[in-house]
């Protein structure tokens, strides 16, 4: 079976990232780790999904039942962890408590132990918690995440919140997803089942919406300002009054929507007005901006960094104003990740987007059991795939599958795919997406991969066009010596930095061929179709993964995206 586009896409970000790490090649194992790293890695959720991940090491391996005492410590240290997350109170004992019903009684048959099956439960409720569906998919948003589009007319969508929670700056992100990325999910119902299935959402029909911005902040200095900049960024035009800070909020957001129905915009993001807490004064411009232009989203952007207090603004912006959904921003530096568990499960509204980042790209759409699956420490490979099939087109991945079969990696493949890594992020929000990695690396190793990186990337642009397509000319051929020095001397390094990068080369060539053999199985690209989680990890996991998986597939259980 012929390794594809998406598992090697997953291949060479992995080998890539691990070339960096040379001590891990030693090692390779892409899965749990069973020691946590010696300083934080600085990645949303990281904290939380440590500390849980630590807590099924208490869950019974061996034993024939789930009772009440053999999970009891377990589901203390989750509910520690959880709490220390700024989770909800009530959220965790909820969450705890359907998992404790659903896990106490069951027997444990075949080959899956009572601990695999304790996080399969957990997974599971976990999801749900977030607002997830057993009927989700991976790769396409449910329909409670997606944004509310009319065919006929324009789309109004509010956006509120609270000053600092990064509001202005989502608008013009919101707009450039709608119109650059958003899947168009009725192209998408068109489709054959398999090949909705087996498409990542990168590779689906995009809707392509025509989106105005009307900037309706007339309080907060510069506010027209900073959007219109923004905007630029994201290619879409903002409709702004002049003097602006001296006017009347709801009779903007009256002119912008008579604009946008005449200009032929199909969607019309408000941008509103933030206060420090939330007061009459804001909820009351709120109503009277609905009451003229009666929206088809209320949206609240909130910040993901106040934790559990997350929750509680969404809970009093929803009795105020009936939102229809949350915004959660600056995800990338929250280590907790209580707000994300917390929201839907006290205010009983969907997280829509994540903001990821201080560009404009940096937007996400929240799927619950992709972030069940971080917190749990199982990874993220589906992002992870999208991410890399965002830098590469179709064409070029087949290309790279091909050169991964057939043993003809050269340097040229290897500055590509150190490029594509590069552009899909840090090192450590890449490496967060693997399964266990996490675990096995720290700040200051991060740190040294990205210099690594640039250093390699010197000595590969040092190289002749032809010592660049023709590796063995600078392992096993007699000249290999002399063109080492030349290298060295070329990029500023020292010798030896040109043989460990050569030696280091190898070992992921030869890891490309082991691992082709390992992610070639039918089975593999099954899950890497349908969103399997579980069974992908597995796949690029390390041998005790792949046994987890099998005895997961073999009892019936997993598939379809992650263990739901």
């Amino acid at each position: 079976m012929k390794v594809g586009p998406s598992m090697s896409l997953l291949l060479a970000v992995t080998l890539t990232l691990l070339l960096q790490l040379p001590s891990l090649l030693q090692g390779f194992t892409i899965g749990p780790s069973q020691r946590a790293p010696s300083t934080r890695l600085n990645s949303n959720f990281q904290d939380l999904a440590k500390s849980i991940t630590g807590s099924f090491n208490s869950l019974p391996k061996t034993a024939s039942k789930l009772t009440p005492s053999n999970i009891k410590p377990a589901l203390e240290d989750i509910r520690e962890a959880m709490v220390k997350a700024d989770v909800n109170l009530q959220v965790v004992d909820s969450l705890l408590s359907g998992v404790s019903k659903k896990c106490v009684g069951q027997e444990i048959v075949g080959e899956v132990t009572g601990s695999q099956y304790f996080v399969k439960i957990m997974y599971d409720e976990l999801t749900t918690m977030m607002g997830g569906t057993k009927d989700d998919t991976e790769n396409t948003a449910s329909p409670a995440q997606r944004i509310s589009y009319k065919k006929d007319g324009v789309t109004t969508l509010v956006m509120a919140g609270l000053q600092g929670a990064g509001k202005t700056t989502f608008c013009a992100k919101l707009a450039k997803y709608l119109t650059v990325n958003e899947v168009d999910y009725d192209a998408v119902e068109a489709m054959e089942e398999e090949e909705r299935k087996s498409t990542l959402s990168t590779r689906l029909p995009k809707s392509q919406r025509k989106v105005l911005i009307a900037a309706c902040d007339v309080y907060r200095p510069a506010a027209r300002e900073q959007l219109v900049l923004m905007a630029n960024k994201a290619g879409v035009q903002v409709y702004e009054e002049a003097d602006a800070e001296k006017g009347d909020a709801v009779k903007i957001a009256s002119a912008a929507a008579e604009f946008a129905e005449k200009n032929g915009y199909d969607t019309l993001i408000v941008d509103t007005a933030g206060r420090q807490v939330v007061d009459e004064n804001l909820m009351k411009e709120l109503r009277d901006i609905n009451k003229a232009l009666s929206p088809d989203e209320i949206l609240l952007v909130v910040d993901s960094m106040t934790g559990q207090a997350a929750a509680s603004v969404t809970a009093a912006f929803d009795a105020a104003v009936g939102i229809t959904g949350a915004i959660l921003t600056k995800t990338d530096g929250d280590s907790r990740g209580g707000a994300a568990v917390s929201i839907n499960g006290v205010s009983g509204r969907p997280i829509k987007f994540m903001g990821t980042g201080e560009k404009v790209d940096d937007i996400t759409p929240f799927f619950p059991k992709r972030m069940a699956s971080r917190i749990l420490g199982m990874g993220d490979i589906v992002s992870l795939v999208e991410k890399a099939s965002a830098e590469v087109s179709d064409a070029e991945a087949e290309a790279m599958a091909k050169k991964m079969e057939e043993g003809s990696f050269d340097f040229d493949d290897f500055l590509s795919q150190s490029k594509m890594v590069s552009k899909m992020g840090s090192f450590a929000g890449v490496a967060k997406m693997i399964p266990g990695m996490g675990g096995q690396i720290d700040d200051k190793m991060l740190r040294k991969a990205e210099v690594r990186l640039k250093k390699s990337e010197a000595m590969i642009n040092s190289m002749t066009k032809k010592e660049k397509s023709k590796p063995e000319l600078l392992l096993t051929d007699k000249t290999a010596r002399s063109r080492l020095d030349r290298i060295a001397k070329g990029s500023g390094n020292e010798y030896m930095d040109a043989v460990n990068f050569m030696s280091e080369f190898q070992k992921m060539k030869t890891m490309m061929s082991r691992m082709q053999k390992q992610m070639g199985g039918e089975g593999t690209m099954e899950a890497m179709g349908t969103g399997d989680t579980e069974a992908m990890a597995g796949a690029v996991g390390n041998r005790s993964m792949r046994r987890a998986a099998k005895k997961n597939k073999k009892s019936g259980r997993g598939g379809g995206g992650g263990f739901g």
